[in-house]
């Protein structure tokens, strides 16, 4: 009889399970058929004349943005930002650039190298025509835009020359510029070695890799790993640069989904430089993703301290899917969980206010979990250091100083 009555239960589950999947499919035919409709109705009686090349993609963008903002619709247009975004690389000039729409675009900094360097762009440089075409009135990105393209192919500025003052054609022939993300990395004092890295774009890691061990060369006995401001990246390259300080073998992260390849552990799989080397990770409310990765697991295996504020809190995992026309959708399809078991999501998009807003996950709701060494962490709000600093306050001038610019300005008059 017990048999019986669970097969009947085992059954009953099925059924239901079966029928909502199969009033999903029919609710996502409706209202595919639905919006058709309206689309047709529009296209015969609309009062003007409509442009379906810009109104439906705002409709993907809105039903994309209802379930969080890291599920986005990426047409072929703007593939070479997505790729940019990914492996730090682009066809261009490689140089900093100033621009206002009232401006030229003024030269700020040419990478070493680089084609506008090849091309004897300096600081100081502006350029108000590329191509013939005067880039006053434009914006920065458009003038951004013209401005990169396919490696080997030429772009003609017309310049005037900062220190002269001379208006002349440069020819400039546009190659791969591969952006590090390593910002800076030195000794700082006391046999200290310094790494500010800014993203966690393909192959990031071996850039890491190579200045820890310039940093060791030069005598570093400590390492200080500066995440702060750093959005993250390829979860990959998390993983990696974790390797190189734990044994191999170590689990840095796991991940759960709907899809069954969602639920992976990730471990170590290459030789580490360094398991004993004392590592302070620095982390501020504008750390988030992979450099989080990296903090907890720093965090969870005891291998290293936490110093600055609390992370931004971003346990989802974002896949590219293709698409048709050459488009991609970049959907959340999973989340991810450090070597403890916690993850550190901080909003719940899940559950949403009547008005549409969203809520951070409430402490009632957050979990204790231990860390290799038995201290207590929690999930749900992003990476607690273990040593926490206070934000830094600066003068009014201080502030003007910097966000107009009034430095750089100088520098650039100063280097003319």
């Amino acid at each position: 009889m017990k048999f019986s009555k669970t097969i009947v239960a085992v059954a009953a589950i099925l059924i239901s399970v079966t029928s909502f999947a199969q009033s999903n499919d029919f609710k996502l035919g409706q209202n595919m058929e639905i919006q058709y409709s309206i689309l047709k109705e529009l296209s015969q009686s609309y009062v003007d004349t409509i442009e379906y090349g810009k109104i439906i993609p705002i409709g993907i963008k809105a039903m994309l943005q209802s379930l969080d903002p890291y599920t986005t619709y990426i047409p072929e247009e703007e593939g070479e930002d997505f790729e940019m975004m990914t492996t730090g690389a682009y066809g261009g000039i490689g140089s900093l650039i100033k621009k206002s729409p009232e401006s030229g675009v003024q030269i700020i900094e040419p990478y070493p190298g680089s084609p506008a360097v090849k091309a004897g762009l300096v600081p100081g440089d502006v350029i108000i025509a590329i191509d013939g075409v005067s880039v006053y009135g434009e914006t920065s990105a458009q003038s951004v835009d013209k401005m990169k393209g396919q490696p080997g192919t030429d772009v003609v500025f017309t310049v005037i020359r900062g220190r002269t003052l001379d208006t002349v054609d440069i020819t400039v022939t546009r190659e791969r510029i591969r952006v590090s993300d390593i910002a800076y990395a030195e000794i700082i004092r006391d046999s200290i070695g310094y790494i500010a890295l800014t993203g966690f774009t393909q192959n990031m890691h071996v850039q890491f890799k190579e200045s820890v061990l310039k940093l060791k060369e030069k005598g570093a006995k400590r390492l200080v790993i500066d995440l702060r401001g750093n959005g993250g990246g390829i979860m990959e390259e998390a993983i990696s640069l974790m390797s190189l300080f734990v044994p191999e073998g170590t689990l840095v992260v796991s991940s759960k989904g709907r899809e069954e390849r969602m639920n992976q552990e990730y471990y170590t799989t290459t030789p580490p430089i360094d398991t004993l080397i004392p590592v302070l990770v620095m982390v501020d409310s504008g750390s988030a993703s992979s450099s989080e990765i990296v903090a907890g697991a720093f965090q969870d295996l005891d291998r290293g301290a936490i110093a600055g504020r609390r992370t931004f809190g971003k346990g989802l995992i974002q896949s590219i899917k293709p698409t048709l026309y050459d488009g991609k959708v970049k959907i959340t399809t999973g989340k991810y969980y450090t070597p403890s078991g916690r993850c550190v999501q901080a909003i719940d998009y899940s559950h949403r206010n009547e008005d549409g807003s969203v809520g951070n996950v409430p402490d009632s709701l957050k979990r204790e979990f231990k860390t290799r060494n038995g201290r207590s962490v929690y999930d749900g709000g992003g990476i607690t250091p273990d040593f926490i600093t206070e934000s830094r306050t600066f003068s009014r001038p201080a502030y003007s100083l910097v966000f107009n610019d009034i430095l750089g300005d100088y520098a650039i008059e100063y280097f003319k």
